[in-house]
Order: structure tokens, then sequence, then C-alpha cells
């Protein structure tokens, strides 16, 4: 299995994980490039690093976010590795593990949840600016706020309705825009 395969299922994995966002190979400010990132309501964040060989695993511990994890991006952290290839008393503390079983991910150990520091959310903000201006970029002259009204603008050329099998923007689902709930536990 080749790198950008594990990346491709670690995308699908994500998304079946519930995140609504997910990014992939971007590069931050500290130099951290997370093969895939999601978050999922409350900006709660995770990364899955993918390894195809062991030699890569291991050579994964050198970098500056590694070995100083508080400003490394993600609330929960996994790797993603060809069956039995990690075993998990190598993860870095709070790390999870899942493999490639057959077709499917197994997770073998899970993530810690709160792995994230204040100096790893602004690596995460600082990730999601950088990708939010490449697209900007590449949408101009048009800014991303014209991009993200086009549903208005097929309103507009339609004489006041959506073209059929669209959905106003104030009736999509967006977890993002829900409030948080508080707990009952605190959390």
């Amino acid at each position: 299995m080749t790198h950008a395969q594990l990346v491709e299922k670690a995308v699908h994995w994500l998304r079946r994980y519930r995140c609504g966002v997910v990014l992939s190979e971007q590069a931050c400010v500290s130099g951290e490039m997370p093969d895939a990132i999601g978050w999922k309501r409350a900006c709660h964040s995770v990364l899955v690093e993918c390894k195809v060989t062991r030699a890569d695993f291991l050579a994964d511990r050198a970098k500056p976010f590694r070995l100083k994890p508080e400003g490394g991006v993600g609330s929960e952290r996994f790797y993603l590795t060809p069956a039995n290839l990690v075993r998990r008393h190598e993860l870095p503390s709070g790390w999870g593990l899942l493999e490639i079983r057959g077709r499917g991910i197994e997770m073998v150990s899970p993530s810690a949840k709160s792995l994230r520091t204040a100096a790893g959310f602004r690596n995460e903000m600082n990730l999601l600016l950088a990708s939010l201006r490449r697209v900007e970029v590449r949408i101009e002259p048009q800014s991303i706020t014209d991009f993200l009204k086009w549903k208005n603008r097929m309103a507009e050329y339609n004489r006041g309705s959506l073209p059929e099998g669209l959905t106003a923007m104030e009736e999509e689902i967006n977890g993002f825009l829900e409030p948080e709930i508080p707990s009952q536990f605190g959390h």
C-alpha cells in the first residue's frame, strides 16, 4: 500500500469518525504537515499520521513537533499503519493506533481526547487560515464570502427561489454553527 492510498483511507476514516471538515497534507506555520486532520463539533480535532514502513514510523519521532508535542496539532492523535507495523508500547504518550485490516480500518488503541494545547490550537488555526487563503487564491477575483453566497445568487437568478434540489443555506445542517451543549459531566 502506498502512502497516498493510506492518506485517502485516513480521510475516509475521519469522515466516518464524524469529522465534518477534513484536510489532508496541508502545512502550517510550525512546519507540521498532517497527513489527515479533521474537526468535529466544539473544535475537537483528530490527527491521523500515515506510516507505510517501520523506518518511516521511527523517523517520525525526530520531528520537532513530536519532540515538543505541546506545539502539535490534534486533540486526538493516531498513527495509521498496515497491520502489525507498530506495537502499542512504541506509541507516543496518548497516541492511538489505527491499522489496515483487509479493506477496513481497525482502532487497535484509542487516543487520549485532550492532547492539543493552546499552542497546538494556534497552529491548527494557522493551518485552517492558510488553507482558506489557498482557496481564495484559486477562486479570485471572487472572494470567499462571495463564493459562499453562491446559493443566494442562484436564487436571485431564479427569481427568488432556489433551483430544485438545492437546500437554502439557513436550512443546511452544519454542526459547526450549532451552539455547544454543556454536558452534565462538565466535558
